[in-house]
């Protein structure tokens, strides 16, 4: 699997021991799923984002493969196309009210997050957007939905290191319980950041940050 194959600096993957500094949203969009962030919770160079973003409290980053998610109405032979290997994108939308309030209270998950946390998730995210010769990431296109706006990424997509995936590892990333392995589907994801809302989920192992 892809996630197995990551280079990278490996880190351990909780840092519970911390006090929570914030919070993260893992928000389902039926068999998609996003990780969101506060906008005043971004940390380093993510947080040039919010200008494209003015009067945002939240954005919400994504993960999907970049022919498919721009086409207006994609026919199911792109839904097969999209299986391959290929060019991935990030959407990212900012969103003015909290995800619970935008999605409903059943599709969003809050977990707490640490200051390590917040650092680690917001590293590995600006990682994920490919950059401009400024060193600044710029949108190439608007979103599907108001508010949203597409950027290009380094990171490939595949049927094995889907959308839902790459949303888990994100989770990961930040020190939360919830292991990216196996995972494919938007429920996986939904489920493991249940559980780690409950106090559960694996014990910790180690992690790639890219």
């Amino acid at each position: 699997m892809a996630l197995a194959g990551c280079s990278g600096t490996f880190l351990p993957e909780t840092v519970d021991a911390e006090p929570a500094a914030g919070f993260v949203d893992v928000v389902s969009r039926d068999w998609h799923t996003d990780i969101g962030l506060p906008a005043a919770e971004l940390r380093g160079p993510l947080a040039s984002l919010q200008q494209s973003f003015p009067g945002a409290t939240h954005l919400l980053f994504g993960f999907g493969e970049r022919t498919y998610w721009m086409k207006a109405e994609p026919s199911p032979l792109d839904m097969l196309r999209a299986l391959l290997p290929g060019p991935g994108a990030i959407l990212v939308t900012g969103l003015r009210v909290p995800p619970a309030e935008a999605f409903g209270p059943e599709n969003v998950v809050t977990l707490a997050v640490s200051e390590t946390g917040l650092d680690r998730v917001s590293e590995f995210l600006w990682e994920q957007l490919a950059k401009g010769p400024d060193g600044l990431a710029h949108p190439f296109a608007d979103g599907p939905y108001l508010g949203s706006l597409f950027y290009a990424t380094p990171r490939a997509y595949s049927a094995s290191f889907t959308c839902n995936t790459w949303t888990a590892k994100a989770v990961q990333i930040a020190g939360l319980r919830v292991s990216a392995s196996g995972v494919l589907f938007a429920g996986q994801v939904m489920e493991r950041a249940r559980a780690a809302a409950r106090g559960e989920g694996l014990a910790p192992m180690a992690t790639a940050l890219r």
